[in-house]
């Protein structure tokens, strides 16, 4: 009974550890070893996801290259812009110089209309005599130098005709719409005959009463608003109607 009751002291001797020196020891073999936790070894770790919640961006700073290279596309952009603008200036006056007589008459109106886009107005005294899509006596030495104007700036032609709001029906014209694209049209066939331009650069069209720019209800009003335009799209290789430069030619109808 003695020895067995010795053999269980020694187990229970055995058993017992000094908690203390135990943290110690384990320290030292953490450090010893380069382990860094920052839960401590005797508790299990804790957590409720392995995806983190929140995610704070970083600042995006460009480089000195990047920003070198913005100013430089800004400069050479203004740069272009100003070139586009002087451009436009130019063929505004070999317009206005080779009609300078006509519009001197009050037979032509010359204006742009943004950077592509250089309107001729012909008014109805001395073109057209009233109801008839026949030019006038006369009105062939305008023609001609419309061709000449057109020698010297390069792009597409859209010709449209208006007419005041009072209908028209006749044998020939069964209303304004006829008669404002026959004008039109007989604009664009003299110019080409007479100067040898290609038939492609021109678009005919008609507008009727839709597009006044006075008041119909007085006579100056009405005689301002039968005219045709001549728009000259500068620089245009493309179908007016059905290319890239429709945005342009429709904002210059819309104001007009």
């Amino acid at each position: 009974m003695s020895l067995l009751l010795a053999f269980f002291v020694l187990l229970f001797s055995f058993s017992e550890m000094d908690k203390q020196k135990f943290k110690e020891l384990s320290g030292s073999m953490k450090d010893a070893f380069g382990v860094q936790r920052e839960v401590p070894a005797f508790k299990p770790p804790i957590g409720t996801s392995m995806i983190a919640r929140d995610f704070t961006p970083g600042t995006v700073r460009p480089t000195a290259e990047n920003q070198v290279r913005q100013e430089a596309m800004r400069e050479m952009t203004d740069f272009v812009s100003v070139e586009a603008d002087d451009q436009m200036l130019d063929d505004l006056e070999k317009v206005k110089a080779h009609l300078q007589l006509e519009i001197s008459e009050g037979l032509v109106e010359v204006e742009n209309d943004g950077n592509k886009v250089i309107i001729i107005r012909i008014r109805e005294r001395g073109s057209f005599p009233s109801g008839k899509s026949d030019l006038s006596p006369g009105f062939d030495a305008v023609i001609v130098k419309f061709g000449n104007v057109l020698d010297d700036i390069s792009g597409q032609i859209v010709v449209a005709g208006h007419t005041d709001n009072r209908p028209i029906h006749t044998d020939r014209f069964y209303s304004n719409w006829d008669l404002s694209s026959a004008r039109a049209a007989t604009v664009i066939r003299s110019i080409v005959e007479r100067s040898g331009q290609s038939p492609a650069r021109f678009r005919v069209a008609g507008y009727a009463d839709t597009r006044p720019i006075a008041d119909n209800k007085t006579v100056e009003g009405r005689a301002r608003n039968r005219r045709v335009e001549i728009f000259m799209l500068r620089g245009a290789t493309q179908d007016p109607v059905m290319g890239g430069v429709v945005g342009e030619f429709e904002t210059s109808m819309g104001e007009n």
